[in-house]
């Protein structure tokens, strides 16, 4: 992280935005730190449906609900 007081970041704007953008943080201080520039997360990819459904398939189906199972444990075990 780069940390800077804020005529600093206004007289190195352009080199500040340079390091943002190769992943770095800096932080703009008055007296103590008042505001920070981070780089903006890239989107995560879109998920491919179709191999999330080959792997759901993939899985063994379960002997009862999920509700019957919590229904079960809670009756029957102490935790």
């Amino acid at each position: 992280m780069h940390d800077d007081n804020l005529a600093n970041v206004k007289a190195h704007q352009s080199e500040l935005v340079q390091r943002v953008e190769a992943g770095e943080t800096v932080q703009m201080k008055r007296r103590k730190p008042v505001a920070e520039i981070v780089p903006i997360r890239k989107p995560n990819k879109p998920a491919d449906v179709a191999q999330l459904n080959a792997l759901r398939a993939s899985q063994p189906r379960q002997e009862i609900s999920a509700g019957d199972f919590v229904h079960q444990i809670r009756d029957t075990d102490r935790y």
